[in-house]
Parts: structure tokens; C-alpha cells; sequence
């Protein structure tokens, strides 16, 4: 530590008595660091005057004076110091797990990091939402309230089927029709909700079943009786398995006095079925053509009076029911105009190639009755004489068609 004195550095000579000369020593406290700071001209200079000091016999003992707060606090900053070298020296060694004696070692265990698919995927399983929209559960009642009934469905929460989604039509004895522990198929019509319960409904899935049963039988070309219950301008209405159905008047045999059906049964087609419209279209014309279409067979020679030449073919009249003789399947050789094979009004003879019950229409085919390619164009009279005898020969081949289906 250095110690100044003004008076020693200015070589004066101090006067007077020693009890005068004693004044308030100033005490610098200067850091190691500092001391290292100072520049060599300043060291030489301290020195120098010092010697001179006591050259003149002034023995000046300079009183240190230790502030124990401040050494704590130089210690805490050294001691501070040294574990942050430290710290940053481990932060710079890279680590290497192939040392032995190292003091960290990491343990790994299979319950910990392991990924157990199986015990993932029954995790979600667990969680998964019991019905969404448009599914089709099974349940039991478990609750019946006046404004409607709750459906145990195996989910969290029960399933909610409000009075009006019980059945069809009014419903006068709700809690006579349902009993606790009855068991029922319900839809799904909405999603659940934030208490984890989905509103179901025994009327959707009546009328659900109803559509995927009429769109079959539509399919099918099948016939149905229907009770007419109400009519309109434009025609009558009945029921058909739940579902509203309508008639024209102009798919009617005889639609001037259409009221007077009402209360009747009538045998009739479906024209068109759109369950997303909810349009369910019947006809007794196309009932009474399904009916003739039925009695006939592929592979069989009709005869029939042409009834109009289109650019893509010829319509046969079949008595009641008209066909479809395609340019396709007129003739196997080649041709410039159809009217010169055949003219409206001409009877001729074709072979029932396709029966589409379903929208009540009839393919024939005159190619497969030739001998040789264009021999329909040649001797077009001779083929359908021989007609009936040629049609044996593809016999074999509409039997196989007939089978695929």
C-alpha cells in the first residue's frame, strides 16, 4: 500500500513541535489491480520521495486503517471470480460419456422414454368422442322426462332424444311407448355439446331407412301400391314408408278428375328419388311400362313400327313401351345415311339387347342379326325374314349376359 504526504513530496521541512506536526493522516485504499495499473514514472516518483524523508531523520508511521466490510466484499468478489472462471472453463470443455471417472452420469430407463404405441392408441381410444353426426348407436333408455328421454350409448354422457324425435307422426302415449331399460337404435343428429352429450333420434333413422329402402326398390324397377291422402293443382300426395310422395297429374292414366283418387290405392313407379332433396316423385304411366318391360327378356325378337329417325338412332313403338335401336347397333358394316336402312312408319323386327327397369328404357340391336358385315344394308329383307331363326344363334351369348349381372 502507498501512502502520500504532501509536505514530503514539496522537500519542506515541517516546523514547530511534534504535537503540531500530527495532523489527520489521509488513507488511500487501493486495490492490487490498481497498484498494478500505475505507470513506472509515478512508482520511481513515490520512491524517490520517501528515501528523502528519511534522509532527514522524519520517521512518518502511516496508520492503515482496515474497513472489514470492504475486505469482505474484495473477498466475495475474488472468491465470485474464481467459481465463474471455473464455470465458463466446464461451459467451454466439450463433453465426452466415454470417460469413466466423470462425475455426471446420465441413466436412462425405459419407462421414462419409451414409446409405447399400443398404450398410446387405447389412450385415444379412450378419449374419442361417442357419436358423431350421422352415426348410428345403439343404446338403452335410462330416463324419461315429459319433453323427451335420455339413451345410455356407452359415452360419458347420455344421449338426449327430444319428445319430437321419438317417432313418426304424433306420438299421444310417449311414456307408455318407452320404458326404462328399453332397448333401441338411435341417430346421431348433433354433435355433443360441452357436458359431453349428443342429441339422438329414433324419427331420423326411421326415415333414413325408409330412403336407402325406396331407392332400392327404385333401383330395381319394383312397383308399389300407395294410399292417396291428399291432392293438389298439380297432382296427389300419399305416404310411402313414412316419406311424403307425390304423383303428377301428368304421370297419371287418366288425371282430369285426379281428386276423386283420394282414398284409392294406385300401383305405381318411382320416377325420381333424392333423399338430400327430400323429393320422392312417383308415376302410373311408368308402372304400367315397368309392367310390360317385366314380361320381357334379352335376347328377345320384338317387332315394332318405327317411330321417329334421330341423328343417333331409331325409336321403336312396342305397343305402350318404345325402344331404342342405337346407330351403334343397326349394322356391323358401314353406312352414310340412317334413312337408308330404315323410314318412320316401317315395321321391322330387333333384338332386345338391354332392360333398364329403373328408368324404363329398352336397347335393341339389328347388327347382331346379320351373317356378314353389312349385310343388312344389302339384303335388308332377307335378315328380317330369317330374324327369328338368327336369334337363336345369340342365345348363348345373352344367357351369359344375363348371368353376370
Amino acid at each position: 500500500m502507498g501512502v502520500s504526504n504532501k509536505n514530503a513530496q514539496n522537500n519542506t521541512q515541517p516546523k514547530g513541535n511534534k504535537k503540531d506536526f500530527k495532523k489527520p493522516i489521509q488513507v488511500l485504499h487501493i486495490s492490487k489491480k490498481d497498484s498494478q495499473k500505475k505507470s513506472p514514472e509515478i512508482h520511481n516518483e513515490q520512491t524517490n520521495s520517501q528515501e528523502e524523508i528519511k534522509k532527514e531523520n522524519t520517521v512518518i508511521k502511516p496508520q492503515i486503517i482496515r474497513d472489514e466490510s470492504v475486505k469482505k466484499e474484495i473477498e466475495d468478489i475474488n472468491e465470485y471470480n474464481k467459481v465463474s472462471d471455473s464455470a465458463q472453463q466446464d461451459l467451454n470443455r466439450p463433453l465426452n460419456f466415454s470417460e469413466q471417472n466423470t462425475d455426471h452420469q446420465l441413466e436412462r430407463t425405459v419407462d421414462e422414454f419409451d414409446f409405447d404405441e399400443s398404450a398410446f392408441l387405447e389412450a385415444l381410444n379412450a378419449n374419442e368422442p361417442i357419436g358423431a353426426k350421422g352415426d348410428t348407436i345403439s343404446g338403452k333408455v335410462i330416463a324419461i322426462e315429459s319433453d323427451g328421454l335420455y339413451v345410455d350409448i356407452g359415452g360419458k354422457a347420455p344421449g338426449y332424444m327430444p319428445k319430437k324425435e321419438s317417432g313418426l307422426g304424433v306420438i299421444s302415449n310417449f311414456k307408455e311407448k318407452f320404458s326404462i331399460g328399453l332397448e333401441m337404435e338411435v341417430l346421431v343428429i348433433k354433435e355433443q355439446n360441452a357436458d359431453g352429450m349428443v342429441t339422438v333420434s329414433a324419427r331420423a333413422l326411421i326415415l333414413r331407412q325408409s330412403w336407402e329402402k325406396v331407392s332400392s326398390s327404385a333401383k330395381n324397377g319394383e312397383l308399389i301400391d300407395v294410399l292417396i291422402n291428399g291432392f293438389n293443382r298439380g297432382g296427389l300426395t300419399c305416404d310411402v314408408d313414412g316419406l311424403r310422395g307425390f304423383i303428377p297429374r301428368s304421370q297419371l292414366e287418366d288425371g282430369q278428375d285426379h281428386q276423386s283418387f283420394v282414398g284409392k290405392t294406385l300401383k305405381v313407379a318411382f320416377l325420381e328419388v333424392n333423399p338430400e332433396t327430400r323429393k320422392l316423385v312417383l308415376s302410373e304411366k311408368k308402372a304400367s311400362l315397368v309392367s310390360k318391360l317385366q314380361s320381357l327378356e334379352l335376347g328377345q325378337i320384338i317387332e315394332g313400327e318405327v317411330l321417329a329417325v334421330k341423328p343417333y338412332g331409331f325409336f321403336i313403338d312396342l305397343g305402350g313401351a318404345s325402344g331404342l335401336l342405337h346407330q351403334s347397333s343397326l349394322t356391323n358394316g358401314s353406312i352414310r345415311s340412317l334413312r337408308e336402312i330404315f323410314r318412320e312408319g316401317e315395321i321391322i323386327k330387333a333384338l332386345i339387347s338391354e332392360i333398364d327397369l329403373e328408368k324404363g328404357r329398352i336397347g335393341l340391336n339389328t347388327a347382331l342379326l346379320e351373317n356378314s358385315a353389312g349385310e343388312l344394308i344389302i339384303d335388308k329383307k332377307k335378315v328380317m325374314q330369317e330374324a327369328s331363326e338368327r336369334a337363336l344363334k345369340t342365345k348363348a351369348l345373352f344367357d351369359k349376359k344375363e348371368q353376370d349381372k
